[in-house]
């Protein structure tokens, strides 16, 4: 049987991993197939796949906005999108001018708690991709800040912390019609970590049209019941590792792996869009 890991980010996000290492270690783990799903870009796409070409995996186009649901961080992925698209262009560069200033707040807040972080040792570390809080939480490390990105995320820049800043621009509706407009597959990214369940129907109403089912966060049990709702909503099963590197070096690539046939649901059902 063949298998799939379709939740994989590249360095051209908040990974480690450049397309070349990430394809070599999806190898490694005996997949035949992934999907790279960089935060709000597609810089990464081309490379991965094309390293990908030269190793003989399978990489699937996709991506992970960011949206925002009564001020809950809201992920949609979106499985083989058309990565030329105009729109989505254009509005990811508008994400990427967000991120931007997010940034910028953070650091600001950081300063007014007696934080002394320049922006510019973040963007020094997100290169060329889009910055975020992995970023923020490196760039603090670096500067001797604090001892780790654990520690970065739990005293100041993770959820409900005093430097926290909510910049997302799109809402999950938004997100889901930007990815359907690419001609790709939205489906909503780790559900247990929303932890707003009742969500779930409404934004299948929206156009959503599966749900990360397999993830590391997702019991049994979890699983079970994602499973359940997918059928009820006629939702298309996903799972992946979200690794990132080894920025969280307990989640490897292929941790999480899918058969293949749900890659060929996937792939049938873009076929009818």
């Amino acid at each position: 049987m063949s298998f799939a890991d379709l939740h994989l980010h590249t360095r051209f996000s908040d990974s480690t991993y450049t397309p070349e290492e990430l394809t070599r270690r999806a190898v490694e783990a005996g997949l035949s197939a992934i999907a790279v799903v960089d935060h709000d870009t597609v810089l990464g796409l081309e490379p991965s796949i094309e390293a990908g070409k030269a190793c003989g995996l399978e990489v699937l186009p996709g991506i992970e906005l960011s949206t925002e649901h009564e001020g809950k961080e809201v992920h949609i992925l979106g499985y083989l999108i058309e990565r030329s698209s105009e729109p989505l262009l254009k509005k990811l560069e508008f994400l990427k001018r967000c991120r931007i200033e997010r940034v910028y707040k953070i650091t600001d807040k950081l300063k007014e708690m007696q934080v002394e972080l320049k922006p510019e040792v973040v963007f020094d570390i997100a290169k060329e991709g889009v910055p975020g809080r992995l970023h923020i939480a490196q760039a603090m490390v670096r500067e001797g800040i604090v001892g780790s990105i654990f520690e970065a995320f739990k005293k100041y820049i993770g959820d409900k912390c005093p430097a926290y800043v909510s910049g997302f621009k799109l809402t999950p509706a938004e997100g889901i019609k930007l990815i359907r407009d690419s001609a790709g597959i939205p489906v909503l990214a780790h559900p247990y970590t929303m932890n707003r369940d009742e969500l779930i129907p409404q934004f299948a109403a929206c156009g959503l049209m599966g749900l990360e089912v397999y993830y590391p966060e997702h019991s049994q049990s979890m699983v079970n019941f994602y499973l359940g709702l997918a059928e009820k909503y006629n939702l298309l099963v996903t799972g992946g590792s979200d690794c990132h590197g080894t920025v969280k070096p307990s989640i490897k690539i292929g941790l999480v792996k899918i058969p293949y046939e749900l890659v060929d649901k996937l792939k049938e059902a873009k076929e009818r869009l």
